[in-house]
């Protein structure tokens, strides 16, 4: 059976700049999986990562794990996040006052938990159906092209890797959720339920070969389930 590892990226930095670059809390939770993992002797044939900052990031720091030294991560599109800020614009502008969470002179939000909420509302408006891009929205991307991206992207990744082959993915939550929705047909709803619990610098595991594909391992933080680490467990 060959396996893929899904790691979600570490702790991006919310509230700054630029989102889509690892915070000091995010870069060390994947220098402590890292650490954990070459303890146990981990190797992978293969590691790849969407072409995000975030997700380049955490891949670099596992990039020690790849059983050939001279190897760099695989940067592919694939694997890349839905881009919220479209949901999020187009939620406030035509659903948020309405349904009393927010409206466009709320945004960009700095509140996490504010964030959270008017992030969940848009994303089953989005599942649904329910956002209307406008002219001004070129940064949208529908619902279903996101799930036809992440299907093809794994499909993909298990064609070309398999007897026995071991494959790091570095990715993001929405994606984990959609390759979660391609091994276990879980519905559309399901598969943005599944994103909000996913935490960061996480392990998933899927198994497949021989006709069969299954998922191993859900959600996993082996490298800070110390008491003294817990403080670094994050989900945004």
């Amino acid at each position: 059976m060959s396996e893929l590892v899904l790691v979600r990226h570490g702790q991006a930095s919310f509230g700054a700049d630029s989102y889509d670059k690892l915070s000091d809390q995010g870069i060390e939770q994947v220098r402590l999986l890292a650490a954990h993992w070459r303890a146990l002797g981990e190797q992978f044939d293969h590691i790849i990562s969407g072409s995000l900052l975030r997700q380049r990031e955490t891949a670099a720091e596992l990039q020690i794990l790849h059983k050939s030294a001279d190897a760099s991560p695989v940067h592919d599109p694939a694997f890349n996040e839905y881009n919220g800020d479209p949901l999020i614009r187009i939620y406030l502008r035509d659903h948020g006052e309405s349904e009393g969470l927010a409206s466009s002179s709320d945004w960009p939000i700095k509140d996490r938990r504010q964030f959270q909420l008017v992030l969940e509302a848009a994303a089953l408006k989005w599942v649904q159906g329910e956002l209307q891009p406008g002219d001004e929205d070129a940064d949208f991307e529908y619902y279903a092209d996101f799930r036809r991206r992440v299907h093809a992207g794994i499909d993909s990744v298990m064609r070309a890797h398999t007897g026995g082959s071991r494959t790091l993915i570095s990715t993001s939550g929405g994606v984990i959720a959609m390759a979660l929705q391609r091994v276990l047909d879980f519905p559309d709803q399901q598969v943005i339920a599944t994103n909000w619990m996913l935490h960061n610098s996480s392990i998933t595991r899927i198994r497949y070969g021989g006709g069969r594909v299954s998922m191993t391992q859900f959600n996993s933080l082996p490298h800070l389930e110390n008491k003294e680490l817990q403080h670094m467990i994050t989900y945004r």
